[in-house]
C-alpha cells in the first residue's frame, strides 16, 4: 500500500505548557504533503519530523486561536528564502483572507512564490479539495469562534493484477490496464477468463478527521462513520467536565464516545490542558469507552489501518 501517515508536530492546547507545541501536524497520503494547523514553531517542528519544506502543497487552519495559526506567516516567510517556487495553498475561515494578506504586504515582499487563499464554510460538511487519489472535506465543529475539522480519504484503487495469471494466460502490457477496470481475457482458443481470476483485491480505502477544537458534539459521530483514525481534542478530563462546556472544549471521555459512536478505527488524543502533567489520566478515561485509544506526542508518526470489518472495536 502507499504511505498514508500522520506526523504530529505539536499536540498543546493553548494554556501555557513546556510539554508540548501547539497544534499542527502534516498529513502524507500517496505522496502528497499537507499540513493541518500552524501553532508557534511549526517550522522548527518540521525540520525535527524531517519532512521537506517544499513538499507541503497545501496547509488547513481550522480557527484563528493563535495556537492553531501563529506560525503560519512565519513558515511561508521561511519557504521563499529557502527558494520554494511551487504555490502554497492556505484554506481557513474567511477572516483569515485579509489578515494573511496583510502580513504578507508586509513582512513577504519578493516572495518568490504565489500563496492562494481558499476561504471555507465552517458551518458545513462540504468537499473542499480533490486531486486524482484524495479528497478533503469540513468538519463543522463547535467553538467560541467559527471553526471546522477536516476529514482525508483516499479515493478507491484499481484491483491488483496477479502476475500468475499474466504469465500463464500470455495477457499483454496492453491489457493490463483494461483487466483492472473489469475487462476479462479471452484465451488464442477462444476461453473468456472472468476478471475476478485475473485480479486480487484493491487495497482497503484509508481515512483520516481531525476534530480541534470543539465542545462535545452528540451528531459528529454521522460525519465521521467508519473513519480509519480520529484525532479529536481531549483538553480536559471529567473533573473539568463544566470547564469543558463552558470553553467550548471536550474530555476524554467525550472524545472516546464520538470515536465510539462512529465505529472508527483507532482515536488519537491531543490538545492537552497544561492542568494535566500525566496526561495517564485522559487515556484511562478515553479508553473505558473506546479501548483503542492513544495519546499523541510531539514525533509521533500514526498510519490509519481500517479494521476488517470497518468497526472501531
Amino acid at each position: 500500500m502507499e504511505p498514508f501517515n500522520v506526523f504530529i508536530l505539536g499536540c498543546g492546547s493553548a494554556m501555557p505548557t513546556m510539554k508540548h507545541n501547539p497544534s499542527a501536524q502534516v498529513v502524507e497520503i500517496r505522496g502528497k504533503f499537507f499540513m493541518v494547523d500552524c501553532g508557534e514553531g511549526t517550522q522548527l517542528q518540521l525540520r525535527r519530523a524531517r519532512v521537506h519544506f517544499n513538499k507541503i502543497s497545501a496547509v488547513f487552519i481550522s480557527h484563528l486561536h493563535g495556537d492553531h495559526c501563529f506560525g503560519l506567516i512565519g513558515m511561508i516567510s521561511t519557504f521563499g528564502m529557502q527558494g520554494r517556487t511551487a504555490s502554497l495553498h492556505v484554506y481557513g475561515p474567511k477572516d483569515l483572507g485579509p489578515i494573511l494578506q496583510q502580513q504578507l504586504d508586509f513582512f513577504c515582499h519578493d516572495l518568490g512564490y504565489e500563496v492562494v487563499f481558499h476561504a471555507v464554510d465552517t458551518t458545513v460538511n462540504k468537499v473542499i479539495y480533490e486531486d486524482r487519489s484524495l479528497t478533503v472535506e469540513t468538519i463543522p465543529l463547535e467553538h467560541r469562534m467559527p471553526c471546522c475539522g477536516y476529514l482525508f480519504r483516499e479515493k478507491a484503487t484499481l484491483p491488483h493484477i496477479r502476475r500468475d495469471m499474466i504469465d500463464f494466460y500470455g495477457i499483454p502490457i496492453s491489457q493490463i490496464n483494461n483487466i483492472k477496470a473489469g475487462a476479462g481475457w479471452t484465451t488464442a482458443d477462444g476461453k473468456e477468463i472472468a476478471q475476478s481470476q485475473l485480479v486480487t483485491s484493491a487495497d482497503p480505502v484509508r481515512s483520516y478527521a481531525y476534530c480541534s477544537d470543539t465542545r462535545y458534539i452528540p451528531t459528529l459521530h454521522n460525519l465521521l462513520e467508519g473513519v480509519s483514525l480520529l484525532y479529536h481534542e481531549s483538553t480536559y478530563a471529567h473533573d473539568r467536565e463544566a470547564f469543558a462546556a463552558k470553553y467550548f472544549h471536550s474530555t476524554a471521555a467525550q472524545a472516546a464516545t464520538v470515536a465510539r459512536d462512529a465505529h472508527v478505527g483507532q482515536l488519537a488524543l491531543g490538545h492537552y490542558s497544561a492542568r494535566y502533567p500525566d496526561e495517564s489520566i485522559l487515556l484511562e478515561e478515553a479508553q473505558a469507552v473506546f479501548p483503542n485509544t492513544v495519546l499523541t506526542n510531539e514525533g509521533d508518526s500514526l498510519t490509519p489501518a481500517p479494521s476488517p470489518e470497518g468497526k472501531g472495536e
